[in-house]
This record gives C-alpha cells, structure tokens and sequence, in this order.
C-alpha cells in the first residue's frame, strides 16, 4: 500500500509539473507566479475546454494562493476521514479567493472529485483482515446507500431553489452542529475501547501467544485471496455503474432550470418535471431489488465491529433504515450544497461500522455523486474549467499525503479513532465558515430590502 500511495503521489506530481508541457500565455516580473499562470494555461490547454468555458479568466493573486494552500491542508484531513470536504472547499472559495457562489459550487465539485479519486484509487482493492479478508470498501452498504442518495440530492436542488436562505442556514447549522457533537462523542468512545483493548493485550502478553495468533489469521485470510475464494465484487461494482450512468442520464437530458442540456426542452415544464420524477420509481426499482437481495442483505453489515452485537439504543441495525437515511442525507447535501460524505459518515458510525470501513466506503460513495456534479458542470459550459481542474490537482495529491500519514500513524499507535475525529475535525471547521459566512449573505439580504421568503422552483 505504501508503495501504491508513493507511485500515485509521484506521478501525480509529475504530471502538474512537467515542463515541456507549459506553454506561457501570462507574463510576469515573479517567475513563481509566471510559472503557476503557465501551469493554468497549460491545463486547459491539455483538456482542450472549448473558448466559452472560460470566458473570464481568474487572475492569479495572492488569495488565490492562499486558497490553494488552505485547499490542500483541507483536502488532507478531509481524506483522512473518508469524506469529500466540500464543506471546507465551498467556505475556502468564498472567504478567500472571493469567488462568487455559481462558480465555487463548481470548483467544489471538482476539488471533491479529485479528494475521492485518490481516497478510493488507494482504497478499492485493499482487504480488512476484521471481516475475514473482504474489500475495505463495503459494496453491499454503497449499493444500499446509493440509490437513495441520488434521489435525495435531486430532492434537495429543488428545496434549495425554494427555500429562504436564513432557513436554509439554520437547517444546516442545526443539523452539522447536532451531527460534528455526536461524531466527536463516538470518536472519544472509540478511543476509549482502543485504550481499553490495548491494555488488554498489554496484560495477555504471554509469550507472545496473542500475537501468533493475529499473525496466522492474517495468513489464512491472505491464502484464501490467492486461492481465489475471497473474490473482489465486481458484480456489484457494475451494479453501481449501471445505477451511476441511468441518474447521469436524466440528469443529462433534463438540463438545468435555464434550458442548458443535450436536447432542447422548455424550462421546467412537462417534459423536464417528467424526466426529473423518472428517478423515483428507478430508486424504488434499485432499492427494492438489493433489499430483497439475500447477497447484499446477508453481508451489508458484515463490516459492524462486532455484528453480533446489539448496538445504539439496544436495537440491531435494521436494512431499511440505511436508504431512509441515505435519502435524508442526500436531501441535505442538495440543500446545504454540500456532499453527502458529510453527513452518510456521521450516521454510519452511530450505527456501529468500524471507522476504516466507513471511511474507505463514503469516499467511494462520494465518487459517484462528486463525478456526476463536476461532469455536468462541465458539459454544460462551466466557467474557469482549466483552473478548477488545477485545484482538483492539489486536492488529489493533498489527499494521497493526508492517506500516507494517516495510514502511518494507525500502524504505529493502533488508533483509527483519528478517523472518527478527523471527520469531527471537518464538519466542526465547515459549520462555523459556512454558517459564519450564510449569516453574512442573510444579513446583507435583510438590509438591501430583498424578497426573504419562500420562491418557486423555477
């Protein structure tokens, strides 16, 4: 794995820098800001954007700067935690580089993207030894969650377009300070049971019988993926796809609110309501065929810490209970225009999944939903496309040195309770800026005499 997160970040580096790619299109006296303005152009250049894409260029400045230094350290502890950080991006876009609010929603679908890839390029075919030697990543949760959140997201774009932004700022402030108080709460109770568990085996060092032990599971689990009887589900990873590509192509088709599509439709009539209730009776469709699935239903909670154990309140985890809160989840993330990471992680760790399954998990989840945002944002004429990719860049390579350290330190100390209190760390930092920053926006609504109730979809 080590080396695996070495190749990427070199390559990845590789690629940003290469010299006899960079064409100059900016001069300028500072030869470090002549060479990141090269950079910019070179990259959209490279992705061949057509001319309208970016028809008002972003000037390279020192808050640019110090948003993309800001990005990368955000991008690291996002990625510890599994999640996309779209929370931190969105606040870091705004506050510092003074982006308006159409262009950094973009930006951030991008950025998100790049977090993501490298979470799940790292992650995909990694085996957890806790659950007899199956993928990290929990396909079974992701095909349960997914569908679900794909309709909610949908969900949330129209209560976004309605809503008030003061009662959309307290929704979100309630709701992330209630989810970052539990999320710290469960990793100070992780924390506490690995101390427990350390001391423990402090006390049965005998001889080191615990050890050998540990070390012959890890044999059979590793000789059973070589025999081939642990296989990687690529059944179910074509299942995602399929889900992935049918809500892409909706989406496609429908456009926008402004008639920006591949097939021309009037705004929101018809033929546009129709095509957005098409995800209904397809979520139903997926949802109920996995629920009903003996494969997934039998293994979806195979990665709980302990899947005997009752856990919460007393009672066990129900099936049904995750697209519920998939689809909660997602209604909040295209409200709050945010990813779902944010909000999925939280509630998988309450109902008792280990915190380096729901970290490898939510980012994998996080991919579909980021990569369908940032690629309609694109092909329907994004601005600044060359320089949002550059910021996806940084993001990925944030996040390959954010997996490598934290992967270091969970070997070292046996602590993946970091992970819980990374995603503690995130969601803490995105409500005070956001909230801080909405308050700000409701404030200069209320002040200029602005319409502050509630508005029409379209």
């Amino acid at each position: 794995m080590r080396i695996n997160l070495l190749s990427l970040l070199l390559i990845t580096i590789f690629i940003i820098i290469n010299p006899s790619a960079i064409a100059v299109s900016k001069k300028s006296d500072n030869p470090v800001f002549s060479t990141v303005d090269q950079i910019f152009n070179t990259t959209n250049q490279w992705l061949h954007f057509p001319t309208n894409l970016n028809q008002s260029s972003i000037e390279f400045s020192i808050p640019i700067i110090i948003a993309a230094v800001l990005s990368f350290f955000a991008a690291s502890i996002s990625s510890a935690g599994g999640i996309g950080g779209g929370g931190l991006f969105i606040s870091i876009m705004t506050i510092v580089a003074g982006l308006e609010m159409k262009t950094v929603s973009s930006f951030s679908a991008f950025m998100v993207t790049g977090v993501s890839f490298a979470n799940v390029g790292c992650n995909i075919f990694v085996r957890n030894p806790k659950a007899g030697g199956k993928t990290l990543i929990d396909f079974d949760l992701a095909l349960t969650v997914q569908p679900c959140l794909l309709l909610g997201v949908s969900v949330g774009v129209i209560c976004n377009r309605m809503f008030p932004n003061w009662l959309v700022l307290t929704l979100f402030a309630v709701f992330l300070a209630w989810s970052t108080m539990k999320t710290c709460k469960k990793g100070v109770s992780y924390w506490n049971l690995e101390t427990e568990r350390a001391e423990i085996r402090k006390r049965r060092d005998d001889d080191g019988v615990e050890g050998a032990r540990e070390s012959l599971l890890g044999n059979e689990v590793e000789d059973e993926v070589e025999k081939g009887k642990i296989r990687f589900p690529w059944m179910k990873l074509g299942v995602l796809v399929i889900i992935w590509l049918l809500f892409f192509s909706i989406n496609l088709l429908r456009g926008n609110k402004y008639g920006q599509g591949i097939i021309s439709i009037q705004p929101c009539g018809a033929l546009y309501w129709l095509l957005s209730s098409l995800q209904i009776p397809l979520t139903i469709f997926f949802t109920l065929c996995i629920y009903y699935s003996d494969n997934v239903q039998s293994t979806h909670t195979s990665h709980n810490q302990d899947p005997q154990k009752e856990i919460g309140d007393g009672r066990r985890p129900n099936n049904l209970m995750l697209p519920i809160m998939a689809l909660l989840a997602g209604v909040l993330g295209g409200l709050f225009g945010i990813g779902g990471g944010m909000l999925i992680s939280p509630l998988l760790l309450q109902i008792g999944i280990a915190p380096e399954v729901t970290a490898a998990t939510c980012s994998f989840i996080v991919l579909f939903s980021s990569t369908m945002s940032a690629i309609q944002y694109l092909l329907l004429g994004m601005e600044h496309a060359g320089t949002a990719a550059i910021f996806a860049l940084i993001c990925f390579v944030a996040s390959l040195v954010g997996l490598m350290v934290v992967k270091k330190v969970i070997a070292k100390y046996g602590r993946a309770s970091i992970i819980v209190f990374a995603v503690g760390i995130v969601m803490a930092l995105s409500t005070v800026l956001m909230t801080a920053h909405g308050a700000l926006n409701v404030w200069n609504d209320f002040v200029s005499g602005r319409y502050m109730g509630f508005k029409l979809p379209c």
